[in-house]
């Protein structure tokens, strides 16, 4: 494995540490080893750091992105009121998951470009953190690991891989196992991409199932009430003709690997499918926050987890579907900040 690196100030234990938030940064991993026994090339890390890092280090939150998300696209500066972290009291990592086209990933690997980047597991991608964490930041314990949709799956997996790592645990609409029918949207999607004719078993040009990528994503981010309220006939045929010409977007082949760790996701897998033993294993506090009418992550693994943990629990109940953090969002952010305070 290659040397790690890190700006020298993060290395600093006992120092008041200045962050600017708009920096993208990386550390390399070197090669990286995966359960399959398969070897990431070459591996980075893309992270931005948003606020102060106390003395002590006992303020740092551990932000984990959704599926296609970036740190680029996060806005947690000081000035920006009513967000849901305070960066003015706590010290803020925000870490790109791999193929997210920052991270390592099909899209940009020298080593290993496109399809012949291997598939990784959901604890692959939560262990890739934790060496990160460790090993170049030299951070071993976090106040609290957090993040919204696939940053909620990442929590989940972070509370059962690495129990004693953090305080607190807030996975946000996100699940510790994706239900049926999460699985069977997820692998409708990798056979949208799959079965289109530019696709070329990933040797595209033209990046693929953009209008199918637009349809999904309209069907199951939100409730057709929401959506019917929200859309007029006239503007989804304006957005669908927009679709059918649109090249850019989430790369394909990066979408496709992070799907597939999604579809590992099962946290009870190494408890013999028992919910209670897993819960068991758990030792931070846990507030776990659903919707009710999210179509995109059913709320019921993470109800039945939170149930067996006995975490506290939010149920956002409005008809946002998967939006509901957003539509919702005072209340979230009062529950958050409630939470991670005690």
């Amino acid at each position: 494995m290659k040397r790690l690196f890190l700006p020298t100030c993060l290395l600093l234990l006992f120092a008041i540490l200045p962050i600017f938030p708009q920096e993208q940064r990386f550390a390399d991993l070197g090669d990286f080893i995966l359960e399959s026994g398969d070897t990431i090339r070459d591996l980075k890390i893309g992270y931005r750091v948003f606020g102060t890092m106390n003395a002590d280090r006992s303020n740092i939150i551990l932000y984990l992105t959704w599926a296609g998300g970036t740190t680029a696209q996060l806005n947690l500066k000081p000035t920006d009121a009513g967000k849901m972290i305070d960066t003015n009291k706590y010290c803020v990592i925000a870490v790109d998951a791999l193929s997210n086209g920052i991270s390592s990933s099909p899209s940009n690997s020298r080593h290993q470009p496109r399809m012949k980047f291997p598939r990784y597991t959901m604890r692959d991608l939560v262990s890739t953190q934790h060496t990160f964490l460790t090993k170049v930041l030299k951070i071993d314990h976090v106040r609290a690991v957090t993040g919204v949709s696939m940053g909620g799956m990442q929590t989940f997996q972070w509370m059962a891989s690495y129990p004693g790592f953090m305080d607190k645990a807030i996975p946000i609409v996100g699940s510790p196992q994706l239900a049926a029918y999460d699985v069977l949207h997820w692998h409708t999607q990798i056979s949208a991409i799959k079965n289109d004719p530019f696709w070329q078993n990933g040797e595209y040009v033209k990046n693929p199932a953009r209008e199918f990528e637009y349809e999904i994503g309209a069907i199951i981010l939100t409730t057709p009430d929401d959506y019917n309220r929200r859309m007029t006939r006239e503007k989804v045929f304006a957005e669908i003709k927009k679709a059918q010409n649109e090249t850019a977007g989430f790369d394909a082949n990066d979408k496709i690997r992070q799907t597939e760790a999604m579809l590992t996701l099962d946290v009870t897998e190494k408890f013999g499918g028992s919910w209670e033993s897993a819960a068991r294993s758990v030792k931070a506090q846990t507030l776990v926050v659903v919707a009710r009418l999210d179509h995109t992550v059913t709320p019921s693994t993470a109800i039945t987890f939170a149930n067996a943990l006995k975490a506290e629990t939010l149920i956002l109940e409005s008809d946002c579907g998967h939006m509901a953090p957003s539509c919702e969002s005072e209340k979230v952010r009062a529950a958050f900040a409630n939470f991670i305070a005690k």
